[in-house]
């Protein structure tokens, strides 16, 4: 399964960073999608407009406050569905994609993955 983490981060210490090694190391394909450039995992993060094709899942790790313009990404990238990991919660956004026949779920990628859930 191709997962897009967007907001990713170098930072060990944050949930995106965790995620992309849970991911991996569950055999996920992972697209990083961030505004700081570097490398994690051997993969590059990309800038926020990047877009890549066949995503099936879109995990986010960015406010609401940072969340401008996500519609219309997520529109272009067309993903099965977005999970709003805790503190990206929109539901402005989440009705939007909804009504894009896109799945909205409003969960923890971690437990999610933990859980076998994900």
């Amino acid at each position: 399964m191709k997962v897009l983490i967007y907001g990713a981060s170098l930072n060990p210490q944050r949930y995106s960073y965790l995620a992309a090694q849970m991911l991996h190391q569950k055999g996920h394909e992972i697209i990083l999608v961030g505004i700081k450039k570097g490398e994690l995992l051997g993969l590059i993060i990309h800038p926020n407009d990047w877009i890549e094709d066949n995503v099936d899942t879109v995990t986010l790790y960015v406010g609401p406050q940072n969340q401008d313009g996500l519609l219309d990404y997520l529109r272009k990238l067309k993903p099965r569905r977005v999970i709003f990991n805790p503190g990206t919660e929109n539901e402005k956004l989440r009705k939007s994609l909804e009504m894009e026949g896109i799945l909205t779920d409003e969960a923890c990628t971690l437990v999610l993955l933990q859980t076998g859930q994900f």
